[in-house]
């Protein structure tokens, strides 16, 4: 069993940046693939962005690449999601999650986090 723990959200202004973290606080991920997932206001949950559980892969959505970098440190238990250049669509509730399976495309995660808020402001 994991248990995530988001934190970081807030609210900025478009072209501003926030980090989003998400540690583990019981159970450990070192083995877990990782994500964070988004859900706006009356849409389903988004991919955003994916890492295996060493690292040496990431996934990005379209609408985030280049504009987002997603990273872990397995000795803290923690996953990152440093975000630049920030957008008003940006705005939703991010989710820290993790599965044991790879499918980077798929935002249906094994464990997810309570969430966070995000909000751009234009």
């Amino acid at each position: 069993q994991v248990h995530l723990v988001e934190s970081g959200g807030g609210l900025v202004q478009a072209g501003g940046s926030l980090s989003l973290s998400c540690a583990a606080s019981r159970g450990t991920v070192s083995r877990y693939h990782m994500a964070w997932i988004r859900q706006a206001p009356g849409k389903g949950r988004e991919m955003v962005a994916a890492i295996t559980w060493s690292g040496d892969t990431t996934f990005y959505a379209g609408s985030v690449r280049g504009r987002f970098t997603i990273s872990r440190d397995n000795a803290k238990n923690t996953l990152y999601l440093q975000m630049d250049s920030l957008k008003p669509e940006d705005t939703a509730v991010y989710y820290c999650a993790a599965d044991r399976g790879w499918a980077p495309g798929d935002p249906r995660y094994e464990y997810f986090g309570q969430g966070t808020q995000v909000t751009v402001s234009s």
